[in-house]
């Protein structure tokens, strides 16, 4: 059978897009569903299953995270894959628009099955091992980055409008079934071995890679002789990577300083980051092939979208690195789990989140098929805004069935917005810049994403360096130790005692000095390092800075909920009409 017989052209029949392939008779979109659905299954899977199993990796390649001079390789491990996805999304979006979506987004399934193999097959150990890590998870995030970029476009490509929103339900929650169960499969893998928490997502990337090869192909036509905006794109890699580099840096302490803000590296790269930016923006509106089709924004559905998504995804995307440390440092110990066991527990605990966005996901995305984004969006961000502020309210040490009701109310707001909100913003572009448009509006996700978890950890970290000192002061002192060692302890930065709880380890055994540990006796020491002395401890001040943080990401969602709001009446690029009768809630088609 040749090329031509195998894979049908595309034809538009009654304003649908009308594509079967080989397989029997399924039609083409599904076929490209079941695909982007894989990719995005896997990209969410892989970043949250080695957030949750770090502990294990570490301990694995010999290294200490928590030591000085080695909180770098905690760091880059955790944020390197989200900078190089977040910088490389809208330059590869318009590459696609140039080349193929498919194609690229092929050579992505590709990349991130090496970088899995990669990092499945790691040597040595210690700093080694470690930086080698690192460098195979900047493979996946290019490898991740070019999913990321095409599947919604491929997406809007092989729907008819009509369907658009259901096939984007389907994804999302695909991505977001993915991180949640990361956090379980990453506790029970690396119980078994470290290796295993890479080698889980080679079977993923390498069939879907082969899938993908096998089974897609172009749908949307290619404008030829497009140029690339080289200076433009440049200039956006260049900003863009400083800025995060800088807030990622910005995170360890400087000197006497809890956090780096003060750092002269990290200002430079905030201050370079937001002055290439600004060049950026001069340079694409005089390129005649701009990188960043500034005129999108010109489309209202196109802007207040993005407004709305990316204040969205500030406001909650920090949300589980709270979470992790709230439950891991306090809730569970209090509770009585060991500080080993909290990683997977955390995860279990979480998964209200995931269940509300299941519930609520496919059907608000099917239901804006037929009356459109305005009202699933904003009420799902007004939805998201009141569970914030329920959150503000929860004490430290809650009972569990009023906290999963609000992971739920989160879960279900994350569901009504994100699927009708994708679906509205690629509706409303040219077909020739859906990949431009889709890598733009992963930027926006993804940049969002990475400044919430710096905000959010900012503000927690400030409030526990206001608070935290004189409590451990003194709370030490009542339990016996020295003045003079305890006063140490009291002055060590509290990203220390949050990385700790973070990576599932007892707080105080990697805060107190083991010569002073072991000069204790049994039962001082037993009070120390037991499961209920720190998370009493850090519970006062850790609360102070989780007010402020839910605090803020209230306000950020009732904002966003403003911006959905205000998208305007709802519009299909070429004033397509879809079948929605008269029970239009977003008002006639523009």
């Amino acid at each position: 059978m040749n090329n031509t017989h195998a894979r049908k052209v595309p034809r538009v029949v009654g304003g649908r897009l009308v594509t079967t392939h080989r397989f029997g008779r399924v039609p083409y979109k599904w076929i490209a569903l079941s695909n982007t659905t894989l990719g995005v299954f896997m990209a969410g899977l892989d970043g949250t299953i080695v957030m949750i199993s770090l502990p294990a990796i570490f301990k694995g390649i010999g290294i200490n995270p928590l030591a000085p001079h080695e909180t770098n390789y905690l760091l880059w491990t955790l944020m390197g894959y989200m900078v190089v996805t977040a910088t490389l999304l809208v330059t590869l979006g318009r590459i696609s628009d140039m080349f193929g979506r498919v194609r690229l987004y092929n050579l992505g399934f590709a990349i991130f099955a090496v970088g899995s193999i990669l990092l499945f097959l790691v040597t040595g150990t210690g700093n080694a091992a470690a930086t080698q890590i690192i460098v195979f998870r900047l493979v996946q995030a290019v490898g991740g980055a070019f999913l990321f970029s095409n599947s919604t476009a491929i997406l809007t490509d092989a729907f008819p409008p009509e369907q658009r929103g259901t096939a984007m339900g389907i994804n999302q929650i695909a991505s977001i079934a993915g991180q949640f169960i990361g956090l379980v499969a990453g506790g029970l893998l690396a119980a078994v071995h470290w290796r295993a928490v890479f080698l889980v997502s080679v079977p993923f990337s390498v069939g879907g890679s082969i899938w993908a090869y096998i089974a897609l192909h172009e749908t949307a036509p290619i404008r030829r002789h497009q140029k690339l905006d080289i200076p433009g794109n440049l200039l956006f890699a260049l900003g863009l990577t400083a800025i995060l580099v800088g807030v990622t840096y910005g995170l360890q302490p400087y000197g006497s300083a809890a956090m780096g803000w003060t750092n002269p590296f990290v200002l430079a790269c905030l201050v370079g980051g937001v002055l290439a930016v600004v060049a950026f923006l001069f340079v694409e509106r005089h390129s005649a092939e701009p990188m960043f089709r500034l005129e999108l924004f010109r489309i209202r559905m196109f802007s207040a979208g993005n407004v709305a998504l990316f204040l969205g995804s500030l406001a909650r995307g920090g949300l589980n690195l709270m979470l992790i440390i709230w439950l891991q440092g306090i809730w569970l110990p209090l509770h009585g789990y060991s500080f080993e066991d909290t990683p997977l527990w955390a995860g279990i605990y979480m998964m209200p989140l995931t269940g509300g966005f299941l519930l609520a996901g496919p059907l608000c995305g099917h239901l804006s098929d037929r009356y459109g984004a305005r009202f699933f969006s904003t009420t799902g961000m007004l939805v998201v805004a009141v569970a914030f502020i329920g959150l503000v309210f929860t004490p430290v040490n809650f009972s569990y069935l009023p906290l999963a009701v609000l992971l739920t109310l989160v879960g279900i707001g994350m569901g009504m917005f994100a699927a009708p909100n994708t679906t509205a913003i690629m509706n409303a572009v040219p077909p020739e810049h859906r990949g431009a448009s889709s890598g733009m509006r992963a930027t926006f996700l993804n940049t969002a994403n990475t400044f919430s978890m710096t905000m959010i950890f900012t503000v927690v970290t400030m409030g526990l360096a206001a608070h935290l000192p004189g409590a451990l002061l003194q709370g030490l002192t009542a339990a016996g130790v020295p003045a003079d060692a305890a006063g140490k302890v009291a002055a060590l930065p509290p990203t220390g005692a949050i990385f700790a709880a973070f990576l599932g380890y007892n707080p105080m055994a990697t805060l107190l000095p083991g010569k002073l540990i072991d000069a204790l006796s049994p039962a001082r020491k037993a009070i120390l390092l037991g499961k209920e002395f720190f998370p009493n401890l850090i519970s006062p001040p850790f609360r102070s800075g989780l007010v402020v943080a839910f605090s803020i990401s209230a306000a950020l969602s009732a904002i966003a909920a403003v911006a959905s709001l205000m998208r305007g009446k709802r519009v299909i690029h070429g004033g397509q009409r879809v079948g929605v009768g008269s029970a239009e809630m977003d008002g006639p088609f523009v």
